[in-house]
């Protein structure tokens, strides 16, 4: 399935909205998931079956999801975090009882026929990633390299600054700012390290990770700067084992290391 605002219709009517492809009927039950509210100003959310895949589907008005809507959508923060709450709270009822493979935001189609030969079409890597991804959870895990020690005086006034500066002041000068930046450089390396030792621990827990895109510096923050960002796909049964072993990454050293998570695993739904 693809994601895609909704195009070739008429914007007067109705589109299939998808939010996450499930085994079957009984594997997600209707009462999980018609009951909330999904996408603004959709009808019911309900389930559409399609032989041994159910999707979890809403009608949506067209108009709601042309091009020129989504796009102007996009450039409102509060607008898309909107939908996007909206559509994870729905992924997230499909997921309680067995699991799902959430879609992307905005995935639509002309109709429930359209939706229903999708999942036909793709119904054999739908399969792989059920299996991929049951009794899994997605893991979030953020390393981040200590923050800074305030830098020395950068130079040495005399009587106000008024008089020369004593002989061999610029040297020291130099030599201050030298080692400032050899012990930034000498902290980044350790914590560079260090997070490669811990992405290599939780690899070895995990039944699949992803490297995602480090941040740099926390916006507003202390100084910490972002060293790892990652996720993991962990099994239920062993998501106590993995907190053991971030806190005791984190006491053995000495990084702060956050951990968030389950989540539905959308991190891995592309990869079979």
């Amino acid at each position: 399935m693809t994601h895609r605002a909704y195009r070739d219709q008429s914007p007067d009517t109705g589109a299939t909205y998808v939010f996450a492809v499930c085994r079957g009927t009984r594997a997600t039950r209707t009462a999980d998931v018609t009951g909330l509210a999904g996408m603004p100003g959709g009808a019911a959310v309900r389930l559409l079956p399609s032989g041994p895949l159910t999707a979890v589907v809403q009608t949506v008005p067209a108009a709601d999801f042309t091009d020129e809507v989504w796009q102007s959508r996009l450039s409102d923060p509060r607008e898309i975090e909107r939908y996007a709450r909206a559509h994870h709270e729905v992924v997230s009822a499909a997921a309680a009882h067995g699991p799902a493979v959430p879609l992307p935001l905005a995935t639509l189609y002309h109709d429930d026929d359209r939706a229903r030969r999708a999942l036909d079409d793709e119904a054999h890597r739908f399969h792989q990633v059920l299996k991929r991804i049951a009794h899994h959870a997605e893991w979030g895990v953020k390393v981040y390299e200590p923050a800074t020690v305030p830098e020395e005086a950068e130079a040495v006034t005399v009587g106000g600054g008024r008089e020369a500066p004593a002989a061999g002041a610029g040297l020291a000068y130099l030599n201050r700012r030298r080692g400032v930046q050899e012990r930034r450089e000498q902290r980044r390396e350790r914590a560079l390290s260090v997070a490669e030792s811990v992405d290599a621990e939780l690899r070895e827990l995990a039944a699949a990770s992803r490297r995602l895109r480090t941040h740099g510096a926390v916006p507003g923050g202390d100084g910490r700067v972002h060293v790892l960002n990652a996720t993991y796909l962990v099994a239920e049964h062993r998501s106590e084992e993995l907190g053991v072993l971030v806190r005791g990454l984190g006491e053995r050293t000495g990084a702060l290391i956050e951990l968030t998570g389950p989540w539905v695993p959308y991190s891995f739904v592309g990869e079979v």
